[in-house]
């Protein structure tokens, strides 16, 4: 019983990273019917960033106090704003003109977007992973025989306050209600004098933003990085958003938790090994017997 209470919070924490990057997938996806994979590079540059500002900050161990809330909140926004730029001038260069193209033209072009990232963090940072600054103190909390660590607590959290923020973002704001009328009919939001292309470029931003601060808190998670993370994490969460249901932010949080709790599940319980077929074979099922997904169905407002 300890070891599944225990593997239940390693489950959840990990899904906490899953449903960040599953948001943007779901976005995106609402929006235009692009499936970017190139987002999942966008995470892994996220870390990159992360690691860029702590450096110029001169971190390099554990820090504690006042100083510790205010070099991760310096950080994780300055991750997010980077990578948030990064998202729009992707979709200003690769996708914009391809809007209107048949759909396999920019399915490809997202494909070749994550393979030119990928190989731009190659250059930057080379081939080797590279170790990430330990910030938090080794703080944790003991539940009976079960261990919580500070930054699974930290991930959840996150996770949770960031789905929460773009929920009510998109539910209660103009520029929300934009992104849901261009959502639904991109040529009725035109007449009503919704700016389409504004509206997606901003979806963009807010989608790798949140990569962005996916990427941080992997980089506190793992204490490493790498410049093809973002392949096997971007796969995993784009399985989350279309276990949830692609194109529904609910769906996402719940897919990406899901798969958190079936991969750390079956690390322990089956082995290592099956994990991913496991996860990649959820996906087939949920493709062949309900391609709308868990909550497809029960939220059709995309985005």
């Amino acid at each position: 019983m300890e070891l599944f209470l225990q593997q239940l919070i390693n489950g959840l924490s990990l899904g906490g990273i899953y449903a960040l990057i599953a948001l943007g997938y779901t976005m995106v996806y609402g929006i235009i019917e692009l499936i970017n994979f190139a987002h999942g590079d966008v995470y892994t540059l996220g870390t990159f960033f992360s690691l860029a500002i702590l450096t110029l900050l001169g971190v390099s161990g554990v820090v504690t106090g006042p100083a510790l809330i205010a070099i991760v909140l310096v950080t994780i926004v300055g991750a997010m704003i980077l990578c948030g730029l990064t998202g729009v001038i992707i979709e200003r260069l690769a996708y914009r003109r391809l809007r209107n193209a048949p759909k396999l033209a920019p399915l490809i072009t997202a494909i070749g977007m994550s393979f030119i990232l990928e190989n731009l963090m190659l250059y930057w940072k080379g081939p080797s992973p590279v170790p990430f600054p330990d910030l938090l103190p080794k703080v944790q909390f003991g539940v009976g025989a079960v261990t919580i660590q500070a930054k699974q607590v930290m991930v959840i959290l996150l996770a949770v306050v960031l789905m929460i923020v773009l929920q009510n973002f998109v539910q209660n704001t103009r520029l929300g209600k934009a992104m849901r009328a261009t959502a639904q009919d991109k040529d009725a939001a035109q007449l009503m004098g919704i700016d389409i292309n504004t509206t997606i470029a901003l979806t963009f931003l807010i989608g790798s933003a949140l990569a962005g601060a996916a990427g941080f808190v992997s980089g506190v998670y793992y204490g490493s990085t790498w410049f093809f993370n973002g392949f096997a994490a971007g796969l995993k969460a784009f399985t989350a958003a279309v276990l949830g249901g692609i194109g529904n932010l609910a769906g996402a949080m719940l897919g990406g938790f899901l798969i958190g709790l079936i991969e750390a599940m079956t690390t322990q319980f089956i082995g290592d090994q099956w994990a991913n077929v496991l996860v990649f074979s959820i996906l087939v099922l949920v493709l062949i017997f309900r391609p709308s997904g868990l909550l497809g169905e029960a939220l059709p407002n995309k985005v």
